[in-house]
């Protein structure tokens, strides 16, 4: 006979040193893109302070390399910086699915939301439990930050030595990592996955047709199969149990 005092289910503790091994994938890839991103903006004719600068206070990549590109194509910072914040507006959406994980207090939100990007909050949300969840993002957030800023100063100062970094194919790495980052959550998650292969769909019939970044933004399209599949899912499971709380009334 089963009792009806059950042992309440505790989550599991995280464990730390696995953590900062699964993470350390995301700084190596993150340390390649960095080393690019200073080496391609003084070759390019920039001072070292620009790219340092930017990766301190802007800190998103996809963000820094398109303002940059557009600075040494002769564009204004005016330019620069709209076409960098056009970009983040995707961070908006990844704030909202961690901002259980970062906490109440406005030091935490404030420092947390700084650390937000595609591959934390991949590596965050590819955990099982909320405990690990924000010891995951809090790990893999401030060694990504630390690393990004390493590298790009590294990158910087080597300037034009390291010539064209993309012809050793190690920009590979970044979107390989998050693949792997994914693909857990994709298997178990049906919702999620009709949500990626939307997204994954908009983004590549867009790519031949718009500037490089857009696809991306185009892809949160997918949120919108997430949300409606995510209520399908509580209404059934409300569902199920409503009907298991009438069967035990019924029998008692």
């Amino acid at each position: 006979m089963r009792s009806l005092l059950r042992t309440p289910r505790t989550p599991r503790t995280p464990r730390t040193p696995a953590l900062v091994r699964d993470a350390s994938l995301l700084w190596v890839a993150s340390g390649v893109v960095g080393l690019s991103f200073g080496a391609i903006s003084v070759a390019g004719g920039l001072p070292v302070w620009v790219p340092v600068v930017m990766s301190l206070f802007v800190y998103a990549g996809s963000a820094q390399f398109s303002a940059v590109g557009v600075l040494l194509a002769g564009g204004g910072p005016v330019a620069a910086a709209a076409t960098g914040l056009l970009l983040n507006t995707r961070t908006v959406a990844f704030g909202l699915a961690v901002a259980d994980i970062l906490g109440r207090g406005r030091v935490a939100r404030l420092l947390g939301a700084h650390l937000v990007t595609d591959e934390t909050v991949a590596f965050a949300l590819a955990q099982e439990d909320p405990a690990r969840r924000r010891a995951a993002f809090w790990i893999s957030g401030v060694g990504l930050f630390a690393v990004w800023n390493i590298t790009v100063l590294a990158g910087a100062l080597a300037g034009g030595a390291l010539g064209d970094t993309a012809r050793f194919g190690l920009d590979a790495a970044f979107p390989a990592v998050l693949v792997a980052l994914v693909m857990p959550i994709l298997r178990k998650d049906a919702p999620v996955r009709r949500a990626a292969l939307l997204g994954a769909a908009l983004a590549l019939a867009a790519a031949p047709l718009v500037p490089a970044g857009l696809p991306v933004l185009l892809a949160l399209a997918g949120l919108a199969v997430h949300g409606r599949g995510r209520k399908k899912e509580e209404k059934e499971e409300n569902e199920e149990k409503e009907e298991k709380e009438d069967e035990e009334v019924a029998a008692a």
